[in-house]
């Protein structure tokens, strides 16, 4: 078994792609429009697809609850970076009237996103390596809540991904 991280490190190819989409594949009503719409297919798309995050960057994510698995508020967590909650709102996230907090918000690295909810937050990709985003409720990680994040390298000695410590354990 190879991780994420010897794969990015050591060049292997085929172990991820880096085709993690920018945004939900299916459109739909993601509160009211599941589960109980049996015509709308809400099921996750299953591989090992990344983000790609080129330093500096800044970040923005939407984390949109659906209730589609369960009615349970979902705890993401981010390793390797703390981010800005911008703001949390009700019902479906509409940037046009979403209300985010740009000037005073609070610094974490875990955002509860409460059922029929949405959650914006905004990091700086200063932190080259492969990093993972997950709901922390363990089951849920299972069923596809999680994706990783790839920080590139920058030009300097010190913005680079280190190597790996020689007695690093194997997977």
């Amino acid at each position: 078994m190879v991780s994420l991280l010897n794969a990015y490190y050591n060049n292997l190819q085929g172990y991820y792609s880096t085709d993690f989409p920018d945004k939900p594949e299916k459109m739909y009503d993601f509160v009211n429009g599941a589960p109980n719409n049996i015509s709308v297919d809400t099921q996750p798309a299953i591989g090992t697809q990344v983000s790609i995050l080129e330093h500096g960057w800044a970040v923005q994510v939407i984390f949109q609850d659906t209730g589609t698995v369960g009615t349970e508020k979902h705890p993401i967590h981010l390793h390797g970076f703390s981010f800005y909650l911008l703001g949390t709102g009700l019902g479906n996230y509409n940037s046009s009237t979403a209300l985010l907090n740009l000037y005073d918000p609070p610094y974490r690295n875990t955002v509860g996103v409460p059922v029929g909810r949405w959650a914006v937050i905004r990091f700086r990709a200063d932190n080259p390596g492969m990093w993972f985003m997950h709901c922390h409720l363990e089951v849920h990680t299972t069923w596809g809540l999680s994706m990783a994040f790839l920080g590139k390298n920058r030009k300097g000695k010190m913005q680079n991904l280190p190597p790996p410590p020689p007695d690093l354990p194997l997977c």
